[in-house]
């Protein structure tokens, strides 16, 4: 193959650089128009590229939580949980209200550790205050039958509103004959009123009454002031209006801690001491009676992470409860597992996870009107685990979701309660956030720039190329 000259090659570099220089330099009408078109494309590439450069984007793993391990012989913090719960119930008294954590093998009492605290609350769901547990609440046990004249007043649905409105306060002991704890109460309520009647001859102002909740002729009674503990020791004030919430008696069951305590209310009735519906008769920091009808029950218990359960329920040693008129209809002000979140947590935190840490939050359950109805929750509980950017200086967040469903069961003989039932799952959902990485970004931005280029070069020759043939052929006549 013969070379070419010298002289060959330069004639060909200065024929190339002379077209070289009129496709730089010789405008025309449809470069103009692509280098436009590439130039606004370009230029919205670049700016989507660099919204996405600065866009947060989460990555989603779901793993396995090897949580049980044992530390030691015992168990260390990642082998308990922390459980949160706010509950409101507007018909069952704090006297009785009681939470118990159970587990999968049905033992009670489950909670590690346990801090419970009970409010109480008025008609409107209004907080009246705390409520502390009596330490202990005495029964007189060596109580004969009073053998005196009957003083406490029978009342039927034939006399209550007559003898409410003769006596400026009527102090009821609501019973049933087969209550246990009603007939240990009966000599004691009997003495005490012989003894009211003696200490204040010929007043009639205070009277101690009873009512029978099994007599046809006083049952309404019972179902109209919500009677579903027996005994109920109820204070009616002439002066209160229908409607208005009324005290209860919850002291010691003894002759001389009812008489004390009706000397108080007969203070009140004198104007000696100011009326308050809240007393302390024998001033030992225990109250006597209360007017809430409700409870707020709130708390904290460390659980182990297995399936199980906690419990709210009526329970009481000196009561006999009435299944068909408990009501345990309550809100969910909160329900939450793990620690407790901080401010920047719940920030950070995706829209779903947030939603589903409380997910009971604000909802409402209701029993029907004298159906005895236990209300079941089954919670599935799942580990979040949210990591930021390290730019940001936040420390990995973990927050419990959960699911939840929620059933009425109507059992009859059956004291009626709340269950929640949750079960921890053993797994963790991660999820990592991260901004596109430098490197990355340039790349992006490299390949946009040169891909325009290209694309908008290959246009154009295209173009150019059809134009000249077209008119090269019009020049020849070919085209008609």
């Amino acid at each position: 193959v013969k070379m070419p000259s010298l002289a060959a090659m330069a004639l060909s570099w200065r024929k190339i650089k002379h077209d070289l220089k009129s496709e730089l330099t010789e405008a025309s009408a449809t470069g103009a128009v692509l280098s436009i078109v590439a130039g606004v494309f370009m230029l919205y590439l670049v700016v989507s590229q660099i919204g996405e450069y600065r866009t947060l984007k989460s990555e989603t793993l779901v793993m396995l939580d090897h949580y049980s391990h044992m530390n030691g012989g015992g168990m260390d913090d990642e082998d308990t949980l922390q459980i949160n719960f706010n509950f409101s119930f507007p018909h069952l008294s704090c006297e009785y209200a009681s939470v118990d954590a159970t587990n999968f093998m049905g033992t009670h009492d489950a909670g590690i550790a346990a801090r419970v605290s009970k409010i109480h609350l008025d008609k409107m769901g209004r907080q009246l205050g705390p409520h502390s547990d009596r330490k202990e609440t005495k029964h007189s046990t060596d109580e004969t039958a009073h053998d005196g004249e009957i003083k406490s007043v029978s009342l039927t649905t034939d006399n209550f509103e007559l003898e409410r409105r003769k006596h400026d306060i009527v102090i009821v002991n609501f019973f049933t004959p087969w209550c246990h704890w009603c007939q240990k109460l009966e000599p004691v309520w009997e003495k005490a009123a012989a003894k009211m009647s003696e200490t204040h001859p010929g007043d009639e102002r205070l009277i101690l009454a009873k009512v029978d909740c099994t007599s046809d002729k006083a049952e309404s009674l019972c179902t109209t002031h919500k009677i579903d503990a027996f005994p109920t020791i109820m204070v009616f004030r002439r002066d209160d209006p229908n409607g208005k919430e009324l005290e209860r008696y919850h002291g010691e069951r003894t002759v001389d801690a009812i008489v004390g305590w009706s000397n108080e209310l007969m203070k009140q009735i004198k104007s000696e001491v100011p009326k308050s519906r809240v007393i302390d008769a024998n001033k030992d920091g225990e109250k006597d009676s209360h007017n809430g009808v409700g409870c707020m029950v709130a708390g904290m218990l460390h659980v182990q992470k297995a399936p199980g359960g906690i419990i709210v329920q009526a329970i009481s040693e000196g009561h006999e409860f009435n299944w068909a008129t408990m009501d345990v209809s309550h809100s969910v002000n909160h329900l939450s597992f793990g620690p407790f979140l901080s401010e920047t947590a719940w920030v950070v935190m995706p829209p779903d996870i947030a939603q589903a840490v409380g997910s009971l939050d604000d909802k409402k359950f209701t029993s029907e009107d004298r159906v005895p109805t236990t209300h079941e929750h089954m919670v599935k509980v799942v580990k979040n685990l949210v990591e930021m950017p390290p730019s940001w200086g936040i420390a990995p967040v973990e927050a419990h979701g959960y699911v939840v469903h929620s059933n009425k069961i109507q059992r009859f003989a059956e004291v009626p309660t709340v269950r929640i039932n949750y079960d921890i799952l053993p797994i963790i959902v991660h999820v990592k956030a991260t901004y596109e990485s430098a490197y990355h970004f340039l790349t992006q931005l490299c390949a946009i720039i040169g891909g325009v280029f290209t694309v908008a070069g290959i246009v154009a020759a295209t173009l150019e190329g059809g134009i000249a043939s077209l008119t090269q052929k019009d020049s020849l006549g070919k085209l008609g």
